[in-house]
């Protein structure tokens, strides 16, 4: 059997670009999510300095619309 078409948990990040700095991290915390019409959402992801000012989230506003 493949892996393909079994649903299981994301992957784990390792490098993620800061929505706040615009830097790459190698720690990064998912603070957003956003939710897509078709296909899949996307998470945004902040390094562990903004990601204090942001808030770790997703927080309810981008689950509940």
């Amino acid at each position: 059997m493949t892996r393909e078409g079994i649903a299981g948990p994301e992957p784990a990040v390792s490098v993620a670009l800061c929505i706040k700095c615009h830097k790459l991290t190698d720690a990064p915390v998912a603070v957003r999510w956003i939710e897509s019409d078709s296909g899949p959402g996307a998470t945004l992801y902040a390094c562990p300095e903004h990601a204090v000012q942001l808030g770790a989230g997703p927080t309810p506003g981008d689950v509940i619309r």
